[in-house]
Parts: structure tokens; C-alpha cells; sequence
């Protein structure tokens, strides 16, 4: 969400012309975030959020686009993105770039979660999970294991011998992982893939919405539960695990859809899995960093952190069976 390519004022309005939201009152550019353009866009009609993507090109981008509207149309809490009033097409261009515009959803990011926001995420990623597996495109998660042996070469020159050691020797394991039985009989199909506490939004203890879906993509159910709970559900100074938020997330999630048999065996190797990829990009993004206004990494040995927590104390999934 850092901000890559400067839109101008004339520029929203040309958009407005085509996708009608109202007169421009304020366009004011988005801090935060690593891969897109964003902007507040408020019309006297709503408020809204401008996103012209930088990396992601007009032939991917359908399936997230799409995969939003499908899930808004299921029920589920995410923003509906908006149609041009000709052609009904709801990918558009701005400064070149293509770009997408949605509503701003109501509420605030949860940035100290207690249980009860951990458990609303659950129900409403198991939820998502649901109403997804009749979506009808498909496209491979970008940032999965094909990336990560093509990524992990370029960083490693960057690491001290015992990050480069931990690095190599879970990429390893994950690729030994994904070549196992219990991998392949992982339940699958559209998942958002990068649903961090920034990406939710909560009104008071109520979820109103999941939002920026432009890491989703086909992939394991379990890998995005995964993801949540490295998030979610961790002491972020220490990256430890923390068990009651992880067993609110994990009963209410299974309470709409319960994990199976192979999802149980391989929970631990997922959340590993969850922990290497973001330790992956972020070391990405910090070492070969692009140009941006409002541009600040993360750090990436957050994640190293996380990683050697999981790899040291494997969760006990017995205490969070559903009910």
C-alpha cells in the first residue's frame, strides 16, 4: 500500500466519469504495505479505495478481482469492486497501470487481538473457505512453493551462516512436504493467503470485513489458516505462540468446517510453511527493495523469529478440537 505512481486529482476525476461514485472531495495517498498504489478516493457519496497494481498484470488480475465479487455475492465480508457504468468491466486503467476501485469498508484494523476477534476471524475465514470452492477460475498462489526455491537463492547471499542454514534447511523440509501423500490429500481451492491483522476489519468486537486480496490464489486451505495463526496468534516480540488466541481462532474455524485428517497431520508443516514464505518475502523485500514514496520495509527477521518458534514447539491440536 505504499504509494508507486503519484495520481493526480484529474486523473480520479476521469475515472469518476466512468465509474459514477460521486464528485471527488478528497484523494489522499495510502502509508503502509509493500506491493500496490493505494488511495482514500472520497466522493460526496461515499468513501472508497483507489488501487492501481504494480506488479500483478491484467491477465492475473481477473481472478482476484472476480474471486471478490463472487465471495460479496456469497455473503462474505469484502470489498465489491466497482463496475464501469458502459462496459460493466470492473478492472480498469489509471496512470497506465491497471487498477481496481472498492468501497472503504466501515471499522478499524484489530492490531491487539484478544480471542474473541481471533475467533471471529476463524468462523469467517472457514466461511470464506466455503463459499469459495464453487469459484470457477483458478490461478496458482504467486507467492507459493515454486517462488520460494526461485526467491531463497537470491536472498541467502545477504544472510549471516546460521539464518542461511535455517533458510536452506526449511526449504528442504517444505519441499520434502509438498512432495508427501498427506500434501496432496490437503483440501483445496481459492484462499486470501496474507490475512495479517491489518487486513480485517473490526467494529468494536464485530468483524465487518477481510480486504486487499492480491496475494490470494488456489492453494491449501490449511496454508491460509496457517498464515492467520502466525499472525494472530503469536507474542510479536517473541514470535511464541500464543495458545489462547490460537484455540479461539482454531475451534471457531473448525465449528464451520473441520479440519481433516491429512490438515491434522501436516498442521505443523503448514504453519512452517505460513512463517518461510513471508520470512522469504520480506527478506525480498528488504534486500532488492523498489522506489516508493511512503515506502517502509518490514523487518524480516520478525518472521525468522516466528519460523524458529514453530520449528522448536509444534502445536498441540488436541486442546483445540471442535465442539
Amino acid at each position: 500500500m505504499a504509494v508507486f505512481t503519484e495520481v493526480s486529482d484529474k486523473d480520479a476525476r476521469d475515472l469518476l466519469r466512468r465509474v459514477p461514485l460521486g464528485q471527488l472531495t478528497e484523494l489522499r495517498g495510502i502509508q503502509g504495505g509493500i506491493e500496490n498504489t493505494n488511495y482514500f478516493l472520497t466522493t460526496d457519496q461515499g468513501e472508497w479505495v483507489l488501487t492501481l497494481f504494480e506488479r500483478l498484470t491484467a491477465e492475473q488480475l481477473p481472478f482476484y478481482l472476480h474471486l471478490m465479487k463472487h465471495l460479496a455475492h456469497k455473503g462474505i465480508p469484502v470489498p465489491d469492486p466497482q463496475a464501469d457504468a458502459k462496459s460493466g468491466d470492473i478492472l480498469h486503467k489509471v496512470c497506465g497501470k491497471p487498477a481496481a476501485i472498492v468501497q472503504k469498508l466501515r471499522g478499524k484494523s484489530q492490531l491487539q487481538p484478544q480471542p474473541v476477534h481471533c475467533a471471529a476471524v476463524g468462523e469467517m475465514l472457514a466461511k470464506m473457505h466455503l463459499a469459495g470452492r464453487d469459484y470457477a477460475r483458478e490461478q496458482p498462489n504467486l507467492r507459493g512453493l515454486a517462488w520460494w526455491n526461485q526467491t531463497v537463492p537470491v536472498v541467502l547471499p545477504h544472510l549471516e551462516s546460521g539464518a542461511a542454514e535455517l533458510l536452506q534447511a526449511e526449504l528442504a523440509f517444505q519441499n520434502h512436504t509438498a512432495a508427501s501423500s498427506a500434501y496432496r490429500a490437503l483440501p483445496r481451492g481459492p484462499v486470501h493467503a496474507d490475512l495479517f491483522r491489518d487486513n480485517v476489519m473490526f467494529d468494536g468486537e464485530q468483524l465487518t470485513g477481510f480486504f486487499d486480496f492480491y496475494f490470494a490464489g488456489t492453494d491449501t486451505f490449511l496454508f491460509d489458516l496457517c498464515v492467520c495463526l502466525n499472525d494472530w496468534c503469536i507474542d510479536h516480540a517473541s514470535g511464541a505462540h500464543r495458545a489462547d488466541n490460537a484455540q479461539a481462532m482454531l475451534q471457531a474455524y473448525q465449528a464451520v468446517r473441520p479440519l481433516e485428517a491429512a490438515e491434522r497431520q501436516l498442521f505443523n508443516a503448514m504453519l512452517r510453511a505460513g512463517a518461510l514464505r513471508f520470512w522469504i518475502s520480506r527478506l525480498w523485500d528488504f534486500y532488492l527493495p523498489r522506489e516508493a514514496s511512503m515506502l517502509v520495509p518490514h523487518d524480516p527477521t520478525h518472521f525468522e523469529r516466528v519460523l524458529r518458534q514453530r520449528v522448536a514447539y509444534p502445536v498441540d491440536l488436541g486442546a483445540a478440537a471442535p465442539h
